[in-house]
């Protein structure tokens, strides 16, 4: 994140001596991106944060991804995945989409997830309903619906819903932050971005917890591994730096408009590695007096479109069976646009009351098992309203 936090106990200067009331150092820990050369944190345990006393191979089974072939627009409901009782949002999560650059996926939790690190790459949580509490290395962050997490790369984490929460998952292979263009060059927000730090939380006090032998679940490049840590990963007393889990809700994306239709550049709210994630809010929309609001038809060539619809009703796509919960795919290779009749009925139109999340891929996404799980088989036709003969 692009501003300095401070929370809890840390000495006056780094890689300094900081003492525990019984006279024994602090362990300081580092925690940096592209070695060494950006943003940082450094934190104090109360006991090594290297000390592991176990380390076993964890198999895994996602389901294979499989190309979009014949190559097709296509939609999904969420609502229609299934979750057992006790689902967590670690290891339940299901695998809707994916590529050499993020892969992507939902879970309704209900129980306590294990301690988790992704040490792959950092992690975008959208709540898609629900609530839940967000324990991390770095304190602990409350999220509900509507809200964004940004959780770094190998920040230990585990999530406590409250009753029932959705989430809608990125797993990057990078990092995931704002837009450079709504930057200054020394990482404040500048005045066009559509959201800036008021907006943004991150953990405001530690979160120490003792305890010995700790389970902690790893992803890494080749796998999945568990650590057992003679202490717990949580013993933090105090951090400060430029790198840490944040939030921020989509409530408060201050959307751009204009006299005609804006392009969906205006809506992005994140980028990672070969793709940028967007947020449609509710907005009064163009008002030339004869604007057509809904998107115009477009071909993103070099890109795959993934639309998460979360809230309202999304103009474009009225007939098409596209509700809350639902994702529609729109590829590359493929011209897209307004459902038939959409256009026209929303010439003179004020205010358009949807929401969603969308996902721009510069490489083709491939369809998961959750994919195949809940699709929606007419969707492809819903142009034409007719299928193929026969």
């Amino acid at each position: 994140m692009p501003y300095y936090r401070r929370v809890g106990e840390i000495p006056h200067k780094r890689h300094t001596a900081f003492r525990k009331p019984d006279g024994g150092l602090y362990a300081e820990e580092l925690m940096g991106v592209e070695g060494f050369s950006a943003d940082s944190a450094l934190l104090y345990h109360r006991g090594l944060p290297t000390a592991i006393v176990d380390a076993v191979a964890v198999e895994e089974d996602r389901g294979t991804l499989t190309p979009n072939h014949p190559l097709k627009p296509r939609a999904y409901r969420t609502q229609d995945l299934k979750f057992g009782a006790e689902a967590d949002a670690v290891t339940d999560r299901r695998r809707l989409f994916g590529n050499n650059d993020v892969t992507i996926g939902f879970v309704t939790a209900t129980a306590p997830s294990p301690l988790y690190r992704n040490a792959a790459g950092d992690e975008l949580f959208y709540v898609q309903g629900g609530s839940a509490t967000v324990e991390t290395i770095y304190g602990s962050l409350e999220i509900g619906d509507g809200d964004y997490l940004v959780l770094p790369t190998s920040c230990t984490y585990r999530v406590v819903p409250h009753g029932e929460v959705g989430l809608f998952i990125l797993e990057a292979r990078g990092h995931i932050g704002p837009p450079k263009r709504y930057l200054s060059a020394k990482g404040q927000f500048l005045e066009h971005s559509p959201y800036c730090e008021r907006d943004v939380r991150g953990p405001s006090s530690p979160l120490v917890v003792d305890g010995e032998d700790v389970d902690v679940l790893v992803r890494h490049r080749a796998g999945l591994t568990r650590y057992t840590y003679a202490t717990h990963p949580f013993d933090v007393v105090g951090w400060d730096g430029c790198l840490y889990p944040w939030a921020f809700n989509i409530d408060d994306f201050e959307p751009i408009t204009g006299r005609v239709h804006q392009p969906p550049p205006v809506h992005q709210t994140f980028e990672g590695p070969n793709f940028v994630v967007c947020s449609f809010c509710p907005r009064k929309v163009d008002y030339h007096e004869d604007s057509i609001p809904v998107p115009y038809n477009h071909a993103n060539v070099d890109s795959d479109e993934l639309m998460f619809y979360v809230r309202g009703n999304y103009e474009a796509r009225k007939g098409s069976g596209i509700g809350v919960g639902s994702l529609s795919l729109h590829p590359s290779g493929f011209t897209h646009g307004p459902q038939p009749g959409a256009a026209e009925a929303s010439i003179g139109a004020e205010f358009f009351d949807e929401t969603a999340v969308m996902v721009d891929t510069f490489a083709p996404l491939e369809l998961g098992e959750a994919a195949d799980a809940s699709e929606d088989p007419g969707y492809a036709w819903t142009w034409s309203r007719r299928g193929p003969k026969g």
